[in-house]
């Protein structure tokens, strides 16, 4: 039996998500893990496919690899300094925790922030995190970062292709 080689850590693009990759990519610099970034996505969350046009709805794998674009994109940043761990991107479509849940099966730890974008203000714990924490198949680790979570306003980013 072989033990997990990666740590799956949930990104929703929010400052809390930021906190919780830099410290998955540390942990996997350190244990020699590779890492999985996902980000679980909904028609209504994801961004708009460059296919996209005035009168033409893209198919469906063109929204799936716009989220996929837009994860990567968001943690480019962050990646640069861990060249040396190895980072994948998943973007499934489904809600956030049931991704990060089913990913948990074969994953050596989830990291998650305490909550991301949406949300209500006030709260410590986000759904997503209090899910995951509850229900993971394996260890979960949950990386508050440097901000309060009960001031954090609920910050909703639109693709700015709407308004055309």
């Amino acid at each position: 039996m072989t033990s997990p080689q990666r740590i799956v850590v949930g990104h929703d693009g929010s400052p809390f998500s930021e906190s919780a990759l830099s410290w998955a990519l540390e942990w996997a610099r350190r244990a020699s893990l590779d890492v999985t970034v996902v980000r679980g996505w909904s028609m209504t969350t994801a961004p708009r496919p460059a296919t996209a046009a005035r009168g033409y709805v893209p198919p469906f794998a063109d929204f799936a690899e716009a989220v996929r674009l837009r994860l990567e994109q968001d943690t480019a940043k962050q990646r640069a300094d861990f060249e040396d761990v190895t980072v994948s991107f998943e973007a499934p479509h489904s809600a956030p925790a049931n991704a990060l849940l089913e990913l948990s099966a074969d994953a050596a730890l989830v990291v998650v922030g305490p909550r991301g974008r949406g949300g209500f203000r006030g709260l410590v714990l986000g759904s997503v995190a209090e899910q995951v924490s509850r229900h993971a198949s394996c260890p979960v680790v949950i990386v508050r970062g440097t901000g309060d979570p009960a001031e954090t306003e609920r910050s909703i980013e639109l693709d700015a292709g709407l308004g055309e």
